[in-house]
């Protein structure tokens, strides 16, 4: 009977899109046929829901024609898989191989161990993302293997990203999955010229990789060497057909400096972008939330959150962690009047932390004024508060960066290499660290 399967997914696939059925038909697996029932597996209930929406007509005329009788089809969730002891240390992050173990200062990022499928709210903002990113991972030989996730900061793309990341050393363990940042990259490739070990390098990337998931596109713009080297790197992986996985708050289109031979190889695969999500599925992400870290929260107050709490999934988690926290320090029941109090606190937070109350907080801290944090200036004492505002307002205001960059007469380029310039400096130096902190604890307080 599997290989009757194999009859029906060949017609099928010659009557309906290529990515439609790359993302719902070809990830269906034979499990059994019983009597008059021929039964399916697909890795999630979403796929389910969306497979019997759509296509259930199509396959159970395709089986009656190949099998040469009516049969109704069944599916069912596929059961987890018990990880082996080798997927779960593949789970955390495979280091690629490197000689030099000073290179293991930039290996990679941990994946999150939450941050897989089963834990992702799948609503009408980001199903194509969602199936296009569970596709990708679930077909060994994938002819579309390449994804650009694209969303607004707190939506979900570094979720999905890590997700296809679990789910490929889950079910592949011995791919080497590779989870960077371009920060990391940028790095790790100056430290590789600096000390002699640039073919090395090289060789991790293009030859030791089978998946790369490339965090943060936006902080490429201007570092040309970055650029250059990594366009030869997906070049090689291209060719070889390995899954690279992008992710993004702008477009590579609108990233400025970027060069157009990069922008080309960025954009060759699928495109997919994230919206934040609605009132039905914020409600549905705070009751994930609440079932996985056993919170006890009435419906109608997950629905007045939901109601109010709309800029992102951050923000949602973070009203969600604020009424468990309140009710259960105050020995209080979570009701309405304690549930207002922390949106209040959050929404009060959002409308008082604006570019010039962050500016006037900056300005008094390190002795300069509003005139010369917006000035032309290129004098150090001037440069690096003007570095940490830039930072504090992509971080704690909902402006996009060309208005950030406007606001301090700077380009939109400008603004970008600021806010990688203190995230670069808060891995190194201390003092910087410390003085974010002091900064971000104000912000947090109200007290700026």
């Amino acid at each position: 009977m599997e290989t009757n399967w194999s009859k029906v997914k060949t017609v099928i696939k010659q009557c309906m899109s290529l990515q439609s059925y790359r993302m719902w038909i070809e990830p269906l697996d034979f499990v059994r046929n019983d009597s008059h029932q021929f039964v399916l597996s697909t890795p999630n209930l979403y796929s389910k829901k969306r497979i019997l929406s759509n296509y259930k007509d199509v396959i159970e005329t395709e089986l009656k024609n190949t099998i040469g009788r009516t049969c109704k089809m069944k599916i069912d969730v596929a059961a987890s898989k018990p990880v082996s002891e080798a997927a779960f240390k593949a789970e955390t992050q495979r280091p690629l191989p490197f000689d030099d173990k000073k290179f293991h200062l930039y290996g990679g990022r941990q994946l999150q161990r939450n941050f897989t499928f089963d834990q992702f709210v799948v609503g009408d903002n980001n199903d194509f993302a969602y199936s296009a990113a569970l596709a990708l991972a679930s077909s060994k030989t994938n002819h579309q293997n390449a994804l650009f996730l694209l969303s607004d900061i707190g939506l979900g793309k570094s979720h999905l990203s890590q997700a296809i990341g679990h789910h490929i050393l889950a079910k592949y363990p011995d791919e080497r999955v590779f989870y960077i940042t371009v920060e990391d990259f940028t790095n790790e490739m100056v430290f590789a010229f600096k000390n002699g070990a640039i073919d090395r390098f090289k060789q991790k990337y293009r030859n030791n990789c089978d998946v790369l998931l490339l965090e943060d596109l936006h902080y490429l713009s201007g570092k040309e060497r970055t650029q250059i080297e990594l366009a030869l790197t997906l070049d090689t992986l291209f060719e070889a057909n390995k899954k690279i996985i992008f992710s993004s708050c702008h477009l590579p289109s609108d990233i400025p400096k970027l060069s157009n031979k990069l922008k080309s190889r960025l954009t060759s695969g699928l495109i997919s972008t994230i919206e934040p999500p609605n009132f039905r599925t914020r409600v549905r992400i705070l009751n994930k939330k609440s079932q996985l870290n056993g919170y006890k929260i009435p419906p109608d107050i997950m629905r007045y959150l939901a109601s109010e709490l709309i800029t992102d999934i951050r923000q949602l988690e973070s009203g969600l962690a604020g009424v468990a926290s309140k009710s259960l320090l105050l020995g209080k029941p979570i009701d309405f009047p304690l549930a207002e109090s922390v949106v209040n606190t959050i929404a009060d937070k959002r409308k008082t932390i604006t570019l010039d109350a962050i500016k006037k907080m900056v300005c008094k801290k390190y002795n300069i004024s509003k005139t010369e944090i917006e000035s032309k200036s290129r004098k150090r004492s001037v440069v690096r508060p003007r570095q940490i505002a830039i930072y504090l307002a992509r971080n704690y205001t909902d402006a996009t960066l060309q208005v950030i960059g406007r606001s301090f007469n700077r380009y939109h380029a400008t603004a970008l290499h600021s806010i990688g310039a203190i995230e670069k400096g808060l891995k190194t130096n201390r003092p910087l660290r410390e003085q974010i902190k002091y900064l971000q604890q104000k912000l947090d307080t109200g007290k700026f």
